[in-house]
């Protein structure tokens, strides 16, 4: 089986390893992985922001550059979300993009949705001993709608002890330009979120989301506190080659 591979910006620019890390998982369940380096951002950041024209012209460079019938597979519910739900908000139906959108939408996919729905391979023989909280990111559990998922991978990884957190479908605090244009609230909100996993005595805070784990990781860093952010495709690496 083959898929196209779609990297969201975070990823892309702040951790590559994990772009490396999705590949690796996809390569062991038997799915060989077609990257186009001509992929930029799906537009999500110029939409919340009112740009729409912007973001008019970022979603037909992305319907261009996943053309085919093949599956897109994408380590963010986030950007999946997104452009399922969103661009048909950019375009008429009676034009071209909007046709061309609506097959696009049935072949993206999510990476754990993939892994556990699509190929069912759910077992990586993956390592990590390590007491770890799980935090449901906004977009992941409200615009794409996993939960379940993410959750059974991380029950197949040897020694992992998941410890679940108070609130854990409350926001992180990112949001997004939010987190720019409301800073204190959002600083306020993401100080909540890392009280609530350390309270439960864990060394890791997982998500399927790069972008939460940025916000979560720079006050983390901030503050020197004893926790680490990292995304699932990370743990389930981990441990095998």
């Amino acid at each position: 089986m083959t898929v196209d591979l779609f990297i969201p910006c975070f990823i892309d620019q702040i951790y590559p390893q994990t772009a490396f890390n999705v590949i690796k998982l996809l390569k062991k369940a038997g799915v060989e992985a077609e990257y186009n380096p001509e992929q930029t951002c799906c537009g999500q950041p110029a939409y919340n922001s009112g740009y729409w024209d912007e973001t008019k012209s970022l979603a037909r460079k992305f319907i261009g550059d996943f053309q085919g019938d093949r599956l897109i597979v994408s380590p963010s519910a986030s950007c999946t979300g997104f452009i399922k739900n969103y661009y048909s908000d950019l375009f008429k139906p009676e034009d071209l993009e909007y046709e061309a959108h609506l097959h696009l939408k049935n072949r993206l996919v999510e990476l754990t949705d993939f892994l556990v729905n699509k190929i069912n391979f759910t077992d990586f023989g993956a390592s990590f001993p390590h007491k770890v909280c799980y935090h449901d990111a906004c977009t992941a559990l409200r615009e794409y709608g996993i939960r379940r998922e993410p959750r059974l991978l991380l029950s197949k990884v040897d020694g992992l002890e998941l410890i679940e957190m108070e609130d854990t479908e409350t926001c992180c605090g990112f949001g997004g330009t939010f987190s720019a244009k409301f800073k204190s609230i959002s600083s306020a909100m993401t100080e909540q979120k890392v009280e609530k996993a350390l309270n439960t005595g864990a060394e890791f805070i997982i998500s399927t989301e790069a972008s939460c784990l940025m916000n979560i990781e720079g006050y983390v860093n901030k503050h020197k506190l004893p926790i680490k952010p990292i995304h699932i495709a990370d743990i389930l690496a981990h441990g095998w080659e």
